[in-house]
Formats: structure tokens, C-alpha cells, sequence
């Protein structure tokens, strides 16, 4: 300890690298950390403003009866809102918007408080003056109808004055997936707007506020069981908001596999600053051993002071880890619906530590334990002729069983630990795939002999002399490359099937909640217009209850296919085989079917819910429970965006439940305003959703996903650049050794210049074309197979990351090279 403490007193110049690159990887870590578990305190705190109420019974297509609306009444205070989807029209009928309806009632909010702008209340915003209600609405809307406050839409049969914008609304995260901006009016303002028609497409929500000391999970369960065939989901606060949870934590997940990689890449720098720092020691160790020091005694000094600097690190980068959700407040305030509870969160900064510490221990290990098994007069030679480390092999299992334990740590501490599995699996393929890729290079640099021009021939020398950093930059600068040029190409490819491929086979528009009396009508109104043609099934909304008998909450679903199970699917029936289907199992009816209920079910979901053909599927539609015995098992193409259902009953079942059509047209874009003037105004209660207008908000968020990826995936790349600064600083002693020797022998600074500057364009330029090569390859395979589009090659990413990673390692190159090339011959020989 005291010999470690002395050498810490010196200068640790060489290990500002070792520093930099842990911080980096243990901050992003930290950082990461703490915001998730900010904001999921956020969520927990905000709660039942975000569910709004202690409790929360959710129905579609229908109220309540009677007695479901009695015990409702006794069990507290209660809130009753309708969410549906609407088309809101100027006055004019010029301009229309598809929009989120939610009429609430006077006791909402039952916790929180919605903010308008201007202030007032929500009551008075919405009651009736002067003949019509009023209505309060997203700031988007305004801009979409070219209106003002004041102005009034038509919604409906109802025609309402806009008073307010919407500021704030403390249960927005409840509303799910919206497809336009939201306007809130009042219960009344629904019921006589014409909407509330049989099989319409509207969602009850009845939010209590229980009396003081209630367990919400307790009047859960009995309504459950006084009501077991009422079909409503039932939420408590505790459940408030799982999507964003979810989401947050996949979030969480996918960024600290990130930074976990910015870790291990920077531990390739740490592993490079640790052993040129022994080699800056060269003469102290050397004096240790003459000395009679043993080879224990020389790797405790030299791991104590590395442990205590690792420890350093380790603590400012929790320091600016515990920042971060400080310094992302006022970011997340204008995306999240809840706010962020700042605070030190210790499992995420314990976790970033062990993280840290880890690392620094497998990569370091090795250099450190090499060092001492090195005879005294080889040290003294070591510049000149480079003694042979060899490793003892209790070093080689610490190292091991240390790496093994990252790996469990990474998979252990994953919400999902599939993806970390995966992660582990191609984090060792990475690393020994660019390990053998820099080898390669190595073997070939020596392979090509000695090429007439000096520059060119001392270029490829130093790419592969002893100690040469060739295939540790590779590795970590390769890495960073891999990950950018496949995000490119990723999102280059999706980007493209969504803006040509998709709109060319898609329809124009989807309308809903067309009544069975009106589609004689709306046929006549397609067919109007020349080359106009539309699809159209009868469509319902049901919630899976039970596989086999078992209720779904308890049976063993696989994590894809959960997403089925948490609210109501779509469904419908057919004598025909839909389009976009093709049968996997089992067979179809006979058309002219009426026997007992059969079902098709989506075959991938099939599998995640662990049925097959012949199992029984239970559904709960208006609050009557349907079993079905699965006839068949369809794989469905999503990708032609026309109209398909995961679950298709034969005919027979459902011809007697209220219900509406949905509606696929097919008709040139020059028309399309045309019809939708026509079908709205002639059916007020139709809504329009435009694919092509989703498809370019798909786009959208495709590129905003790719630029927060490429940005997070940038902390790799800069992990790589500081390997790369590191290795440069680590052979600065070597450089100018051999910039002295070669100008004696009469090089000048010119020619010097262009051999470092060809060896390390050279460098650069293999790197990004392995990674090119690497990263091409996984974007094939997530487009193809995963994602199963058509593959297209863009070379445009690949020659930009050709030129960033020339660029990157001829700029680094250069600056740590220019002092080498300036050094004066004669003090150095005098030294040496």
C-alpha cells in the first residue's frame, strides 16, 4: 500500500485514458439508471392522476347495466368518461381532422387537475352557452382547421365552440394509441352529438375514488367476482399506466446495453493505457526487482494503484451519472405525461459500479499480471527487444471466471434476459470477430514485403512491429462503425418501404364505425368516383379471456405475445378465406357454415399462447363470454396494410351482435379530399383515418428513433476514438524513438508526416470497411428476417462511414504524432 501510495503521488499521465474511457462507459451506465428509475417514480407518485382514480372498470361498445352500475355507486365517488374516435369539421365543411373524443362528466378529474389555456375551468369551458357546448382542445387542431378560439367545429351531428387549448391533462398516458389531436367535451355534448350509435366504437371508463384506508387490489377482486361475466378489464393505480412503463423499460434495457457497450469497448483502452503505463515503469519495476522485490509484491503495487484509481472513475462518473436527470428535467417535461422525481437512486448506481469495476478487472488483469514474470534485465532491454509476457495461468482463470461474471451481471440485472443473452452472445462475436479482422491485417501488412516507396514501406511496418495497436483499434473503433452503418441501413430500408412500397399497395383511407344501414349508401359514394374501389367486413371488439379453459391471467403466455391479451382486439367473421392470409394449419369452414363456434387464429400468436388447432379460445364481446374451438391457424401479411383480423369466427356467431363496418378504399390521391367531403358529410358519425398521412408519421418517428439510436450508438464511436487516443499516447515513447533514429539516418519531417499519416489513413480505411462489411450483413438480416421487407443496398452510408473513420484516425493520427516528429535528435540519443 505505501509503495502504491508513493507511485500515485507521481504523475498518471498515462492513465487519463484508462480515466476517460471508464467514465465514459460507467456515466452512460449511471446516467441511464438513474433516469429510468426517476421516472418510474414519477409514474408510481403520479399514479392515480395518471389512471384517474384509485380504481378504474373499462368497457367497449357498452355502459354499464343496473347492477353493474349500483355496485359501482357504492363502492365511492365516481367518474364516468367515453373515449371514441370522431371527425371534427369546420363550419365551412372545407377542412376536417380525424380526432380523440373523450366526453367526461362533472366529477372528472377525480385526481389532478387539467389546465386550460386560457385559465378556467374545465366546467366552465364546456357547458352550454348560447345554445351550443364548448369544447376543449389540443393546440394541433387549431392549426389543422385554421380556427381560433372561439370559432366552432361540427362533431357529429353537434356543432361546438372551441373556448380553450388543452395545457395540461392529468390522465392523457391512459388514452393509449391516438391517431389525432385530442378535444375534450362534456357528456351531454356526446349524447347529442349523434355518435352513440348501436356497435360504435366507443370505450367506457369508470374511475372510482374508493374511501380512505380501501384496497383498490381487494374491490378488484370482488368485482371480478360479482361480475365475472361483465368483460370489463379492471385497473387499480398501481397498474396506472404499463404501457409507458413497458416502454421505459425497454428503453432502459436497450441503453444500458449501450453504454455496456461503450464500456467494453472503452475496456479495450483501458486494457491498452494499463499496459503502456507498465511500460512507462519500465526502470521502477526493473529497480523493484533488482532490489530482491518478489513478482507478488510488483503486481500488488501496481493493482492496488490501479483498483484505486478505477475507484476514482468510478465515483465521478456516479456523480455525473446521479446529474443526469437533473439536466434531462426540462427535456422529459414536454415528452412524458408525468414529471421526474429527482433524487440519488443507489440500485442503479451500485449497478454502474459493479459494471465499472468489473470491467476495469477483466481488462486489466491481464497486462498487470504479465509485468512480473519478466526477469530484471529483460525490463532494462525492453525498449529495444521486447521480452515475451507470459501470462500465469491463475491470471487467465481470474480473467475468465471475471468475464463470465460481467456476463451474468449484464443478463442478470436485464428486465428481458433474452435480449441480453443475445446481447452477451453478439458482444463476444463482435469482439473476436474484429479481433481476428485486426490479425488478418496484422498478417497481411507483414505479408507484403517491402514496397519501393519509403513512406508507404514504413506505414505498413508500423502496422504490424511488435506492441503495434493494429487490432485493438480496430476492434473498438470497427465496433462503433458496425452499429452506425447498420442503423443507417436499417432505417434507410424502412424508411424506403414506408414512403414508396407501402402507399404504392395500400389503401387510401380506412373508415370506421360505418352503421349496416348506411353501407349501401357509402358503396354508392365510392363507386362515384372512376377508379374507386373499397373492401369492407363487418367489425366488433372483443377481449381474450380464456386459452383452453384456463384464464388468461394465468396462463403461460410468451412475452410476444402478451400484447394480445392486454385490452380488446379487433375481430370479425367470414364464409372466405381473408385476403393477405394463407392457412398454416388445420382448414377452412365450408361457406355455407352454421354449426357450432369455430375460430381462425394468427399463427404466430398461436404460438406465443402455447394453442393449436382443436384448443378452444374464449372471448368476451358485450359482455357475453364465446368459446370457440380453433378450426385453423392463418400467417397473416400485416405489410399489405389491408384489412385483416387475428381473430376470424365462421359464420353463424356473431351475426346478432351490434356492430359497424370497416371500410379499405382504394382510389387515386387527386380524389381523395373529394371523398372524404362526401362520406363525412353525409355520415357525421364515420371517421376517416388517412394511411398515407400515417404512414408519414411512421416515417417520422422511424427517423426520430434512428437519430435517438445513432446518438446513443455515438457513444460507442466515441469509446473507439479514445482506444484509438489512447493507443496513440501508449506508443508516443515508441514514435519518437523511431522518428529520432530514421532522421539521423536522414528522413525528413515530410516523409515521416506521410508515413504515419498513409499508416494511419490505412487504419481507418480497414476498419470502416470491415465494419461495412459486418454491419451490412446484420442489416440484412434484421430487414429480411426479422423484419421480413425488401432488402435494398445503400451505398451512401458506407462510403460516409468510410470517410468518418479515415477522418477520425488520420486527425487523432496526426495529433499525436506531430510532437513526436518535432522531437530534437541529440538530447534524446545523450538520454538514451
Amino acid at each position: 500500500m505505501r509503495l502504491a501510495r508513493r507511485e500515485l503521488r507521481g504523475r498518471i499521465r498515462g492513465l487519463r485514458i484508462f480515466l476517460a474511457c471508464l467514465v465514459l462507459g460507467v456515466t452512460a451506465i449511471a446516467g441511464i439508471g438513474s433516469l429510468a428509475a426517476s421516472v418510474v417514480a414519477g409514474i408510481k407518485a403520479d399514479a392515480r392522476d395518471l389512471l384517474g382514480g384509485d380504481a378504474e372498470a373499462r368497457l367497449v361498445y357498452r355502459p354499464v347495466d343496473a347492477a353493474e352500475g349500483a355496485f359501482l355507486a357504492q363502492s365511492g365517488r365516481l367518474s364516468v368518461i367515453a373515449t371514441m374516435r370522431a371527425m371534427a369539421r369546420t363550419q365551412g365543411g372545407d377542412r376536417r381532422s380525424l380526432i380523440e373524443l373523450k366526453a367526461v362528466d362533472q366529477a372528472y378529474p377525480l385526481y389532478g387537475a387539467v389546465t386550460l389555456a386560457p385559465a378556467q375551468s374545465l366546467g366552465d369551458a364546456l357547458e352550454r352557452r348560447g345554445g351550443n357546448f364548448g369544447a376543449a382542445v389540443d393546440p394541433a387542431i387549431l392549426d389543422r382547421l385554421g380556427l381560433v378560439l372561439g370559432d366552432s367545429v361540427k362533431i357529429g351531428d353537434a356543432t361546438l365552440q372551441l373556448r380553450a387549448t388543452i395545457a395540461r391533462e392529468p390522465d392523457a398516458a391512459a388514452g393509449g394509441l391516438e391517431f389525432g389531436p385530442r378535444v375534450i367535451v362534456s357528456a351531454k355534448a356526446l349524447a347529442e352529438s349523434g355518435l352513440l350509435r348501436p356497435g360504435a366504437l366507443v370505450t367506457y371508463h369508470y374511475r372510482l375514488q374508493l374511501p380512505r384506508g380501501a384496497d383498490p387490489v381487494s374491490w378488484a377482486e370482488r368485482a371480478r367476482s360479482a361480475f365475472p361475466e361483465a368483460g370489463w378489464q379492471i385497473r387499480t393505480f398501481g397498474e396506472a399506466s404499463p404501457a409507458l412503463q413497458r416502454l421505459i423499460d425497454r428503453l432502459a434495457l436497450f441503453l444500458t446495453l449501450v453504454g455496456l457497450t461503450a464500456l467494453l469497448v472503452g475496456g479495450v483502452g483501458i486494457g491498452n493505457a494499463v499496459g503502456g503505463y507498465i511500460a512507462g515503469k519500465t526502470a521502477t519495476i526493473a529497480t523493484f526487482k533488482c532490489l530482491g522485490a518478489p513478482t507478488r509484491l510488483v503486481f500488488a503495487v501496481y493493482f492496488v494503484e490501479i483498483m484505486a484509481l478505477a475507484l476514482l472513475g468510478v465515483a465521478v462518473a456516479l456523480a455525473l451519472g446521479a446529474l443526469v436527470p437533473l439536466a434531462s428535467a426540462p427535456l422529459l417535461a414536454r415528452v412524458l405525461p408525468v414529471s421526474v422525481r429527482l433524487g440519488v437512486y443507489p440500485g442503479p448506481l451500485a449497478l454502474a459500479t459493479l459494471f465499472g469495476l468489473l470491467t476495469t478487472l477483466v481488462f486489466a488483469l491481464w497486462p498487470l499480471a504479465g509485468i512480473g514474470r519478466v526477469p530484471a534485465g529483460a525490463l532494462f532491454r525492453d525498449t529495444v527487444d521486447r521480452a515475451r509476457r507470459r501470462v500465469p495461468l491463475l491470471a487467465v482463470a481470474a480473467t475468465t471466471l471475471l468475464a463470465l461474471g460481467l456476463a451474468a451481471l449484464a443478463v442478470g440485472s436485464a428486465q428481458d434476459r433474452t435480449v441480453a443473452l443475445w446481447f452477451v452472445a453478439g458482444t463476444i462475436g463482435a469482439f473476436a470477430l474484429f479481433r481476428a479482422a485486426g490479425a488478418v491485417v496484422t498478417h497481411g501488412a507483414r505479408r507484403l514485403g517491402r514496397p519501393h516507396r519509403p513512406a508507404l514501406r514504413l506505414a505498413l511496418a508500423n502496422l504490424h512491429r511488435p506492441g503495434a495497436p493494429t487490432a485493438q483499434v480496430m476492434l473498438s473503433l470497427g465496433i462503433g462503425l458496425t452499429v452506425l452503418v447498420a442503423i443507417a441501413l436499417v432505417e434507410g430500408n424502412l424508411s424506403r418501404e414506408v414512403e414508396n412500397r407501402l402507399p404504392a399497395e395500400a389503401p387510401a383511407f380506412f373508415f370506421i364505425d360505418i352503421q349496416p344501414d348506411q353501407l349501401a349508401g357509402f358503396a354508392a359514394i365510392v363507386r362515384a368516383i372512376p377508379g374507386a374501389h373499397f373492401d369492407q367486413v363487418p367489425m366488433m371488439r372483443g377481449r381474450i379471456t380464456r386459452l383452453n379453459g384456463v384464464p388468461v391471467e394465468d396462463a403461460a403466455v410468451a412475452p410476444e405475445a402478451q400484447w394480445a391479451l392486454r385490452s380488446e382486439r379487433g375481430l370479425t367473421y367470414a364464409a372466405t378465406l381473408p385476403k393477405g392470409s394463407q392457412l398454416v394449419a388445420g382448414a377452412w369452414w365450408p361457406p355455407d357454415y352454421r354449426g357450432p363456434p369455430l375460430v381462425s387464429f394468427d399463427a404466430a400468436l398461436a404460438r406465443g399462447m402455447g394453442v393449436k388447432v382443436g384448443d378452444t379460445l374464449s372471448v368476451n364481446l358485450l359482455g357475453r363470454e364465446i368459446t370457440a374451438v380453433i378450426a385453423n391457424l392463418r400467417s397473416i401479411d400485416w405489410e399489405r396494410l389491408g384489412i385483416n383480423f387475428t381473430l376470424v369466427f365462421a359464420p353463424g356467431t356473431l351475426e346478432s351482435a351490434p356492430q359497424t363496418h370497416l371500410a379499405a378504399v382504394y382510389l387515386p390521391q387527386t380524389d381523395e379530399e373529394k371523398l372524404v367531403r362526401a362520406a363525412t358529410e353525409s355520415f357525421p358519425n364515420v371517421s376517416a383515418i388517412h394511411v398515407r398521412e400515417a404512414l408519414a408519421a411512421v416515417d417520422r418517428l422511424i427517423g426520430t428513433i434512428g437519430d435517438a439510436v445513432r446518438l446513443t450508438a455515438s457513444v460507442a464511436l466515441l469509446a473507439g476514438m479514445l482506444v484509438l487516443g489512447g493507443a496513440i499516447a501508449a506508443g508516443h515513447h515508441r514514435r519518437v524513438y523511431d522518428a529520432v533514429v530514421l532522421k539521423v539516418l536522414g528522413a525528413t519531417r515530410g516523409a515521416l508526416t506521410r508515413a504515419f499519416l498513409i499508416e494511419h489513413g490505412l487504419l481507418g480505411a480497414l476498419s470502416a470497411l470491415v465494419a461495412c462489411v459486418v454491419g451490412t450483413i446484420a442489416a440484412y438480416f434484421l430487414v429480411t428476417r426479422l423484419m421480413k421487407i425488401e432488402w435494398v443496398f445503400l451505398p451512401v452510408p458506407l462510403l460516409w462511414t468510410v470517410g468518418l473513420s479515415i477522418l477520425v484516425t488520420l486527425t487523432l493520427g496526426f495529433a499525436g504524432t506531430w510532437r513526436a516528429l518535432g522531437a530534437k535528435a541529440a538530447p534524446y540519443l545523450r538520454n538514451e
